[in-house]
């Protein structure tokens, strides 16, 4: 009777564990998320500028270049997107009259490819 025992149990904890090893966990369907990386600013942070003058950054390949928004002094930025192959995004803009005289932010906002949001930005002084 004991060999019996012994058997069946042997049998079910099998039967348990390959079930086991099969089950799904919590955090088998979320994804990682990739934030959009920036670099290359120019002109160089905290550089004097003037109004009108032109600024660049790179956005990485894992931006969504359609989610790229520039703002200087919470007004939106006019910009233009260049593919550069395997280096990412090229985005270059245009100071607006609007700031001279101050410091002002260059504010970067895009989404990478899971929607995940990435932020980034430079301070320029803008010459009277």
């Amino acid at each position: 009777m004991k060999t019996k025992n012994a058997l069946c149990l042997l049998l079910l904890m099998t039967v348990a564990g390959g079930a086991w090893a099969y089950g799904g966990s919590s955090n088998s369907s979320v994804r990682a998320c990739t934030k959009p990386k920036f670099s290359e600013f120019t002109p160089a942070d905290k550089s004097e500028v003037t109004a009108n003058s032109s600024f660049s950054f790179m956005a990485s390949t894992q931006t969504n270049p359609d989610s790229i928004s520039v703002t200087i002094k919470e007004q939106h930025v006019a910009i233009s997107i260049t593919p550069k192959n395997q280096a990412g995004f090229e985005v270059t803009g245009t100071i607006p009259e609007t700031v001279k005289g101050s410091f002002a932010r260059i504010n970067i906002n895009a989404e990478g490819p899971n929607g995940c949001k990435g932020s980034d930005g430079w301070l320029l002084k803008v010459a009277p």
